[in-house]
């Protein structure tokens, strides 16, 4: 019997996702109860436009549920004794469920993910129903071909040894990339979203999806629900765009990402890997505002949420207790009496630099040979979670350099290396935690490791307890932990280390062990009063509370999706900004007694990639019709030269032609050139310009532009991180030397500009429509298209010239935008070939018939 988990699934093929659910379906599956009664299944439709949820008037219940994805539940699981049928217990140990306790009592939590244990088909529906009642917990169940390739495949050795900074140097077939196991990927996280869809209210539950096993599940949900609520959180590295852009599926993973709300890193230097992958590989820059740190995406604000977790403090305190009624602390201080612990308790796995620490006790011993006989280390290995990469060849070297230690330096009654490789209970760990002197990570690299953490709410102890013998005694603790672990930024009172310098991590041991107990306990008060703050319960309301926040924006939006597979997104867009009707548009040109007409020129008319820079015939014949009717007033809005944009127009003797954003205007090609700034003096240059050749030099395939009116510093050639840096070092630089003179220098898209502060696109639009209504031709209809920042001072006079008198009291106006993004315009199209399109629609409805009479405010 196969899994209904498993069914229709065989035809999902790489990237190319099928739609789910007709519309009927969608109606029926929205009057769900809150929570289903029997777990449901979702089949495979064809229609896709119909389950897109993209309603203009979203729901504003406040919501009460939310709904934790992970891999895994947090759950425990035995089979009975009778062996018919599974008993289940929450896993208190699970960071999954100790999260609840930052959520409002009212809360309702629902887990969806899979189990530890292999469930029969045949029982799988009656756990999943019982688990759901009891639990509130949808388990998700793996095919054993597909959990071999998704998990051990991978996630343990693709994206979890690349996310740790290791590269596939080997030809070892294991190491390399496989399609195969990309799209077991895939399949995993499709069934983790079906049982997501099993139970979700999408206008009014917020998911969190977790961890690096479910990095493609965003897309899942955003191409179902276009307005779904959530959050992913990564609890591991994240590798610099060096290491991660060499992963073949690297922009389908970040754009998988970026179909949440927020993304939660442990640390500023993860979510700066990030931000720098989505910059140099999706042309993506992050901006700041307030405080909060968020990438532009189609309309939609991503935001980047940056907060390590912490341990549950009840717990704990809990393990305490129940280790002192087990004796275990005593049972320890018996038996390492008049000796110094020195304690590590890792995951056994290639990056934990286990043999590291053991080598740097070595060195120690061998520098320091008085705590030869008194020191000992003690190192507690968890099992290894799944099949890593190496770990039988980790744990033979870590088990020959212990027994070589131990024959060297150890004498009866006295091991300076205590290696325990087996499943130890927490209560050990904890006796453990409470005896040690010093705890020591030396992790090459890793997410977060709560063991520094707990050892510290150790050390501190509980009233009464065995461990902290009396409650008035000070507390101390000490940490040696390496620099590449995610806890490292928030203990400022560790001795930090590189791990892979083993006489440096020798010397931090003798140093942590060695110092006064005022010292130590200084550090301790230190690091307990942030670790007691900052628990797992602050972690998941802060996370929340952003949550909440970043999805407020999107649901005063409209929203649509577009594009296939992984290149899905949501577009979003204020609900007052609309694509350009061209037949409502022809219909007002068509009325009009008097036009005004403004195109910017590259990225408008002409297309922003494009080598040849100079106009298509279809342009310039375009603009000669529209110019030849006597009701229009044409205009070129532009940044370049006057000098070639009178080459490249001119044919086009009737166009205008507004140069260097406008310093420099005609009204024909035989009308005198004005200049619209006030600024003469062009010394200014003579200050700014050395400073850009400065910049250039130090940043290769940058270059400088000099205009007549500004100069230009350009770097799209350049690497983009570095001139983006670059670019706002100059700004900087510029803004200082120009202090007193009468310019602005200013960024945008690859480029650093500096010119008059009197002039833009605005005033050139502002000066026209004032020279319209002077002589008698006041604008009854105006199209103003641009795609650039430049162009947003255009959009921003036009929506306000009515109101100045300006314009004519019943204009029509289009102020339109080139592609769907955030803008201060009314109106879009998508492309320069739309743009191209509606000027031909224009164009044939223009009369460029020479008029006889003198009276061109005739209408015909």
């Amino acid at each position: 019997m196969m899994s209904r988990s498993y069914t229709n699934l065989l035809d999902l093929a790489s990237g190319n996702f099928p739609a789910m659910g007709s519309g009927r379906e969608f109606k029926e599956r929205r009057r769900m109860p809150r929570v289903m009664s029997v777990p449901g299944f979702v089949p495979e439709m064809d229609d896709d436009q119909a389950v897109s949820v993209s309603s203009d008037n979203p729901s504003t219940v406040s919501t009460d549920r939310i709904i934790i994805v992970a891999n895994q539940l947090p759950l425990k699981a035995k089979r009975r004794e009778d062996n018919k049928g599974w008993s289940f217990s929450w896993n208190e140990d699970s960071l999954l469920l100790q999260l609840k306790d930052g959520f409002p009592e009212e809360m309702e939590v629902l887990y969806v993910g899979s189990l530890r244990i292999d469930i029969d088909p045949a029982e799988q529906d009656d756990v999943s129903q019982y688990l759901l009642e009891k639990f509130k917990c949808v388990p998700t169940f793996l095919p054993p071909d597909v959990l071999a390739k998704f998990y051990d495949g991978f996630c343990k050795r693709q994206l979890w040894p690349l996310f740790h900074y290791k590269l596939p140097f080997s030809t070892d077939k294991s190491h390399r990339f496989d399609r195969a196991l990309w799209e077991a990927y895939v399949l995993a996280n499709k069934l983790f979203f079906q049982k997501v869809v099993e139970i979700i209210n999408p206008e009014d539950d917020y998911i969190w999806v977790h961890d690096y096993h479910l990095m493609v599940l965003p897309t899942f949900l955003r191409r179902r629900f276009n307005r779904v609520k959530m959050g992913f959180f990564l609890h591991s590295p994240f590798p610099s765009s060096e290491i991660y852009r060499t992963l073949p599926v690297r922009e389908e993973i970040l754009k998988a990402l970026l179909n949440s709300d927020i993304i939660g890193f442990h640390t500023f230097d993860y979510a700066r890997h990030f931000l720098s992958c989505c910059s140099r590989m999706l042309g993506l820059e992050y901006q700041s505002k307030r405080g909060y740190l968020g990438l532009e995406y189609y309309g939609r604000t991503i935001s980047i949420k940056i907060m390590p977790v912490g341990v549950h403090m009840g717990r704990i305190e809990s393990v305490m207790r129940m280790a002192d009624e087990e004796c275990k602390a005593r049972e320890l201080k018996q038996k390492f009496e008049g000796k110094t612990i020195l304690l590590g308790i890792d995951d056994m796995d290639i990056f934990k630099g286990i043999n590291l620490k053991i080598l740097a006790m070595e060195q120690m011993l061998k520098q320091h040979p008085k705590w030869q006989g008194r020191a000992v280390l003690v190192q507690i290995v968890n099992p290894a979670r799944g099949k890593g990469i190496h770990v039988e060849e980790v744990l033979t070297e870590i088990e020959e350099s212990c027994t070589r230690i131990n024959r060297v330096f150890g004498r009866p009654g006295y091991e300076p290396i205590v290696f325990i490789d087996r499943a130890v209970p927490i209560t050990e760990k904890l006796a453990y935690h409470s005896l040690a002197e010093c705890v020591i990570v030396t992790a090459v690299r890793d997410g977060m490791n709560l063991t520094p953490y707990e050892y510290i709410v150790c050390r501190q102890g509980i009233s009464g307890s065995e461990s902290s013998s009396n409650v008035n005694d000070p507390k101390k603790s000490m940490l040696v932990i390496s620099e590449f672990i995610g806890c490292s930024p928030s203990l400022s009172g560790a001795i930090r280390v590189n791990p892979w310098n083993v006489e440096a991590t020798a010397e931090a041991m003798n140093e942590a062990i060695s110092m006064s107990d005022g010292e130590k306990q200084l550090r301790h008060e230190k690091h307990y009063r942030y670790v007691s703050t900052h628990d797992v319960a602050y972690w998941s309301r802060s996370f929340l509370q952003d949550m909440e926040r970043a999805c407020t924006d999107l649901l005063r939006k409209r929203c649509w999706g577009i594009g296939l597979s992984f290149g899905f997104r949501v577009v979003a867009l204020d609900p007052n900004f609309k694509k350009l009707s061209i037949d409502a548009m022809v219909s007002a040109y068509k009325r009009a007694r008097s036009r005004a007409i403004l195109l910017d020129y590259d990225g408008t008319v002409m297309p922003q990639n494009s080598i040849n820079k100079s106009p298509s015939k279809e342009v310039i014949s375009l603009l000669e019709t529209l110019c030849a009717d006597p009701k229009n007033v044409v205009f070129i809005v532009s940044g370049r030269g006057r000098i070639s944009l009178s080459e490249w127009f001119a044919p086009c003797e009737k166009l205008g032609i507004a140069a260097e954003h406008g310093y420099f205007l005609r009204w024909s090609q035989d009308g005198e050139w004005e200049t619209c700034g006030n600024c003469s003096d062009f010394g200014w240059m003579q200050i700014a310009e050395p400073v850009m050749k400065l910049y250039t030099e130090a940043t290769d395939g940058s270059s400088i532009e000099r205009k007549e009116s500004a100069l230009v510093w350009q770097y799209r050639d350049a690497d983009l991180g570095f001139g983006s840096s670059q670019a706002k070092e100059m700004l900087d630089h510029l803004e200082s030397v120009l202090a007193n003179e009468p310019v602005a220098a200013k960024s945008g898209q690859f480029i650093v500009e500096v010119k008059p502060q009197d002039v833009s696109k605005g005033l050139v639009a502002e000066k026209i429509f004032t020279s319209m209504t002077e002589s008698g031709k006041q604008a009854d209809f105006v199209l103003c298209v641009g795609d650039d920042r430049s162009d947003e001072d255009m959009f921003e006079i036009v929506s306000s010239a009515i109101s100045r008198n300006i314009l004519s009291s019943n204009a029509t106006v289009f102020a339109c935008t080139v592609g769907q993004k955030p803008s201060k315009a009314k109106y879009y199209l998508d492309d320069t070939s739309e743009v191209i399109n509606m000027l031909e629609s224009l164009a044939e409805e223009s009369d460029s018939t020479p008029r006889i009479t003198a009276d061109s405010g005739d209408s015909s």
